[in-house]
């Protein structure tokens, strides 16, 4: 298939403004090729990976770009690093030296490239940032299902380096979710037999996402059944856990998200999925690798927790202490611990014995000081992926759950809420 550039793009691939810039355009070019795309469209915003360290080739590509004059064309914020600019200590440099150097490095040369440093895995819960029918580019993985599905925005998943690519260029390949066929849904998955108080839970978003991953793989599915006035976190919680157990980079929510008014708006034709309470029992099985017992840890924030995130589990705490000595990390981005900070519930959270680290992840390895053993948490992709980049064993439960828990210091489970499902 033919590729039509724009002026710009030939220029660049000619290697106008330099080899860096040139470098980025036959990065899209290659894309648009193996994606068969006859022509490249411009974005306006992008959301970078590869801030994210995972060896020295990334420090040594945006070292490439900045010796050799790259320069951004869109608005461009960044994912979390590894280590956390705010608190060095977060990641002992004593466990792996290399990584945590590495990651310090990287971050800043991204703050040099003129990226803003959000330093987030929820970008979309910072003001300001893409709309509904934008194009965009982005890489993190639950950043992509949230942009399509609840923005409305539209992007692949433009992976390290190519996410960088678009953001220098200002252009992705005109293909896949960019497109209207693109987004149409191949499965219908129906939760409307389950119990309407159990799809109100906390813990339903989790469980319904990772078990939609199952389901979907890369497909594009649309679920029935979700409360209508669903709140913004458990829309993350499910574009986080379906983007983790399968892949799924956009789904939709009927009448819910913004381009599911009715089912014959994004479904045709394909399989359908009845949710049964087996199935979700299933999810939590496979989400919880340790039985209930004496914690080591509590993890909570991922993706990073939100201002109402904050506010219920300050409620739910009702001014009680953690166990002493129980490590309990709550991640989050710098925007939202400021406005938590400015609500006074973050000097509430650290004096019950809450940590509230920002720029980071908790599930990835070298591992955050306190991980240990067995850890609870109330997300499905902190679930997924910390048993094997941490060698922790997890309890997965609700956010009431997980802070009732975090007092005792040993696993809780809510009678009402498994009675009700």
């Amino acid at each position: 298939m033919s590729l039509s550039l724009p002026d710009r793009g030939r220029a660049l691939l000619a290697g106008e403004q330099g080899l860096a810039m040139q470098l980025a355009m036959r990065l899209v070019v290659k894309a648009a090729t193996i994606m068969e795309a006859d022509r490249l469209i411009p974005i306006s915003f992008a959301h970078l990976d590869a801030c994210f360290y995972t060896g020295r080739a990334h420090v040594d590509f945006v070292r490439f770009l900045l010796e050799n004059g790259a320069s951004l064309a869109v608005e461009t914020w960044t994912n979390n690093g590894v280590v956390s600019l705010s608190d060095q200590g977060l990641r002992p440099r004593a466990e792996d030296p290399e990584t945590v150097d590495g990651a310090g490095e990287l971050m800043k040369l991204y703050e040099r490239l003129g990226a803003r440093p959000t330093w987030t895995c929820a970008p979309y819960q910072h003001p300001g940032g893409p709309k509904l029918g934008d194009h965009i580019a982005v890489g993190e993985s639950n950043a992509v299902s949230y942009y399509n599905a609840v923005v409305g925005a539209r992007t692949n998943k433009y992976g390290d380096y190519l996410d960088v690519a678009c953001a220098l260029t200002g252009f992705a390949p005109d293909a896949a979710l960019h497109r209207d066929a693109g987004r149409k849904a191949a499965l219908h998955i129906d939760c409307t037999a389950l119990a309407a108080d159990w799809r109100r839970q906390d813990i339903f978003a989790h469980l319904i996402g990772h078990h939609a991953g199952r389901l979907a793989g890369r497909r594009v599915p649309v679920i029935s059944g979700l409360p209508p006035d669903a709140p913004n976190h458990a829309l993350k919680a499910i574009c986080s856990a379906a983007a983790s157990s399968g892949g799924v980079e956009m789904w939709h929510g009927l009448g819910v998200t913004p381009e599911a008014p009715a089912l014959e708006a994004v479904f045709e034709t394909g399989e359908m999925h009845v949710v049964t309470a087996a199935d979700l029992a299933r999810a939590h099985r496979e989400l919880s690798t340790a039985a209930d017992g004496p914690l080591d840890a509590v993890a909570l924030g991922t993706p990073h927790f939100s201002v109402a995130e904050f506010a219920e589990l300050v409620r739910v705490l009702g001014g009680r202490k953690v166990k002493q000595g129980l490590p309990v990390l709550v991640s989050t981005s710098r925007v939202v611990r400021e406005l938590v900070r400015a609500r006074g519930w973050l000097t509430e959270l650290e004096a019950a014995g809450i940590t509230v680290p920002v720029d980071v992840c908790t599930y990835h390895a070298p591992r955050v000081r306190g991980l240990t053993g067995r850890v609870m948490t109330n997300a499905a992709k902190w679930a997924y992926y910390a048993p094997g980049m941490l060698g922790v064993e997890v309890c997965f439960g609700s956010l009431k759950e997980c802070a009732e828990s975090a007092v005792r210091g040993e696993v809780w489970r809510d009678p009402a809420l498994w009675i009700s499902s």
